[in-house]
């Protein structure tokens, strides 16, 4: 079979046209090729077909319009959408669906730690740090599972299913009855929901890691090589709709979390919160997989993960063994592996190592940026969150952050680079990364500020060793209080009462109360470190009542703690709302109850034959309050509130700042972020630079527990400057590195390389190339 040729140069690559005899002769058709608007046909004289097929000589890629035989890897031509491949749609849609599942269980998590499982902040904040370090590191395995084994689809496919699995044990461990046999509302054994728990977070952690990497280097794949700006703005497409998912979650989570569920006794509906994100992960899924026939598929060549370990490790290897001064250098520590391994490889090995020493520096950006998953919620639990119509809960602060990026990058894309631009200011991406470190850094001075002034409103609590009073003077006259065996005396006024005061354990044993002539001793439970004794001169007699109080913090999520304090001379019973607070005696102090902050309630005294009704006044958010019952009769409620801890008067809204310089942060930072590590990815290494970026974040968060563990701050505020203070110096570090990095385009590189090798292997064997012609003939 005869085969002629004819060459169409596109830029700097070309492709044969190759002609040969068809079966059928007898088309009318001229020998050549024929222009048609801006694509190029192959078409043969009579009697011949034609095809396109590639220039070994020149470097490979394909030219406008042409339309060389499809191979696996390259898949079909996928039908666009506002000049975007429509594929890119279905990942859109798919990874919202994901980052809502993620973003929505994460939200609660440490809530649950310490509401379900009860474990307190320390040990709250530290697995929930390890749960999304573990996010983080599992990157590198998804990468290596794309890049050399599944390809990015199987791989996403496969790992999402993972991940509803995951979302679906986590959902079977918050459920309260599973274990309660005793019906009292408490889970009766805990390890069972914590091994569960565990078990779900660690398929999670695997599968949401895996994927990370594959779904933005899948969707740079639909792109070809000339659409680079659309590209550029997929990237921020994708970014959008990663905080659209974050922010619709943040803000229907805690409402799903406020819920009360459960057979035998009504809680928090965690079982709803970590279902829904199952049930929308199984929709992700299936969105994802229905885009299938779309989608360009590149799938791996060869073990790439595979070869590139090998090279590395043959190269430190041939490295030791002739380590003596009579071998001469190399440039490059890699270049040791030249005897075995190609050019090619070995310098997209290197463009791989250049991108990873850059990113050493960016772990200090990730750990202040998660902080508003768990310090900064712990920080909103102290605050006050009623913006008038509506009460924020602590977890829904984070929605700020996704609405805010909402804004912001828009903006950014279309107003501030196009200034900067125009000012004929290079701002590189490694120059926007560097600003996105500095305003993070800004974030976490704002939320030191935040910390002192929280601070100033905070109760003191009593340590290891340590127990605090409180004495309520109910009678008419005053009272001399004498504490044992301290011999302190304080007066107290009548129908006053005392702030709390300190005392060392051993110095607090009883004490002695007087009216006028009259005294009376009463024994402090020394099992308890905070109380409260109330007292009174009655017409039989001083009338006292010693009371546990039994708190060690202040009430969270703007809730309030209430009891009631009988100074009536009957017994009563008190109902608020619907909770009934039960029978008190004359002096009784009740146990406290939850009530949500901010509202007023119904409150019911039945004293003998009269009931007493009356509202109650609206509170404040996250204080403790002693209501006194001085008087009850038809037509008369007297009701005196104390405090008994200071509700929130620092606002949510102080927030804000720190979570505006963290979103300009982030805007300029992670889509930067994103865009570079693909465009400086080998091609066969996409998900593996992807993976490099996620593992910073990874590293990030093992920042924070390791710099938490070394530097035991006992102020949250100063915790928070040591990490500002860390991020600016990361920062000039990083910016001196960004200004000695040269940016390269790897498809050139390669293609230069592929150029060179193939020039080294004619002029070794000039036959090569007719040997190659014919091989194609045949085919």
């Amino acid at each position: 079979m005869g085969v002629r040729e004819g060459r169409a140069r596109c830029s700097s690559r070309c492709w044969v046209a190759v002609f040969f005899r068809r079966s059928l002769p007898g088309a009318e058709l001229y020998g050549g090729l024929r222009r048609t608007g801006e694509q190029i046909r192959v078409v043969g004289p009579p009697g011949w077909s034609a095809a396109w097929a590639p220039d070994l000589r020149c470097p490979t890629k394909p030219m406008p319009g042409a339309q060389p035989a499809k191979s696996k890897s390259e898949g079909s031509s996928a039908p666009g959408c506002f000049g975007y491949p429509l594929s890119i749609f279905f990942i859109v849609i798919n990874e919202f669906c994901e980052r809502f599942s993620y973003y929505g269980m994460r939200a609660v998590l440490v809530l649950y730690f310490k509401d379900f499982l009860r474990w307190d902040n320390s040990l709250s904040t530290a697995i929930y740090n390890f749960f999304v370090a573990l996010c983080y590191f599992a990157p590198i395995l998804g990468a290596f599972i794309a890049d050399s084994c599944l390809g990015k689809f199987k791989t996403i496919v496969s790992l999402s299913i993972v991940y509803t699995i995951g979302q679906a044990v986590m959902a079977v461990s918050s459920i309260n009855d599973m274990t309660d046999q005793n019906r009292d509302g408490n889970p009766d054994n805990i390890a069972v929901h914590i091994a569960l728990s565990m078990t779900g977070m660690i398929l999670i952690a695997l599968a949401t890691g895996g994927i990370k990497p594959c779904v933005s280097a899948f969707g740079g794949d639909q792109f070809e090589e000339h659409q680079q700006k659309r590209r550029s703005r997929f990237f921020s497409i994708l970014f959008l709709s990663i905080n659209a998912g974050s922010l619709i979650s943040n803000v229907i989570t805690p409402i799903l979390r406020a819920q009360e569920c459960g057979i035998h006794s009504r809680q928090q509906c965690y079982p709803l919160v970590f279902g829904v994100p199952a049930a929308l992960m199984a929709v992700s899924l299936i969105v994802f997989v229905a885009g299938s026939q779309m989608y360009k598929k590149v799938q791996p060549q060869d073990n790439t993960m595979a070869r590139v370990c090998k090279c590395i490790g043959f190269a430190i290897k041939n490295r030791f063994w002739h380590r003596s001064k009579e071998y001469p250098k190399r440039e490059h520590w890699l270049d040791w592996a030249s005897e075995k391994y190609d050019k090619l490889l070995i310098t997209q090995i290197k463009m791989v190592f250049n991108v990873f020493f850059v990113y050493s520096a960016l772990p200090m950006f990730w750990g202040i940026f998660e902080q508003q998953g768990s310090r900064w919620t712990l920080q909103a639990t102290t605050m006050d969150g009623d913006f008038g119509a509506i009460q924020i809960q602590p977890d829904q602060m984070q929605t700020v952050n996704p609405i805010l990026i909402i804004i912001m990058v828009p903006i950014v894309d279309a107003v501030i680079y196009p200034l900067i631009q125009k000012c004929k200011i290079n701002f590189t991406p490694l120059r926007k990364i560097t600003v996105g470190m500095f305003l993070t850094g800004l974030a976490s001075v704002a939320a030191a500020l935040v910390q002192v002034q929280i601070d100033k409103t905070l109760p003191v609590f009593p340590a290891a060793g340590q127990a605090q009073i409180r004495i309520m003077n109910l009678g008419n006259s005053n009272a001399d209080v004498t504490f044992l065996p301290d011999l302190q005396n304080v007066t107290v006024l009548p129908m006053e009462s005392t702030n709390y005061r300190m005392f060392e354990t051993s110095q607090l044993k009883s004490v002695i109360i007087s009216f006028m002539t009259e005294s009376r001793s009463e024994n402090i439970d020394s099992s308890s470190n905070t109380h409260t004794v109330t007292i009174k001169n009655a017409a039989t007699g001083i009338v006292s009542s010693l009371r546990s109080d039994n708190f060690t913090s202040k009430p969270e999520e703007g809730n309030n703690l209430i009891r009631f304090v009988n100074n009536l001379p009957q017994t009563v019973n008190v109902t608020m709302g619907d909770t009934d607070f039960g029978i008190l005696e004359e002096t009784s102090i009740s146990d406290y109850n939850l009530f949500s902050g901010g509202r007023t309630d119904d409150i019911v005294i039945v004293a003998d034959s009269t009931n007493c009704t009356t509202t109650s006044e609206a509170l404040g958010y996250g204080g403790a309050y002693t209501i006194i019952i001085n008087e009850c009769s038809q037509d008369v409620t007297q009701l005196r509130y104390v405090e008994d801890i200071q509700p929130n008067t620092v606002h949510m809204a102080w927030q804000i700042p720190q979570y505006f310089l963290l979103t300009c942060g982030e805007v300029v930072f992670s889509v930067t972020g994103l865009e570079f590590s693909y465009s400086q990815a080998p091609s066969n290494m996409k998900s593996v630079l992807q993976a490099g970026w996620l593992l910073t974040v990874g590293f990030g968060y093992l920042n924070v527990l390791i710099l938490a563990g070394i530097f035991t701050l006992s102020e949250q505020w100063s915790e928070d400057v040591l990490f500002a203070g860390l991020v600016f110096a990361v920062c000039i570090i990083f910016a001196v590195m960004a200004y000695f990095y040269t940016y390269i385009d790897p498809n050139e590189v390669e293609a230069q390389l592929v150029e060179e090798e193939k020039k080294r292997r004619i002029k070794q064997d000039p036959d090569l190339y007719g040997k190659e012609s014919e091989a194609v003939s045949r085919m």
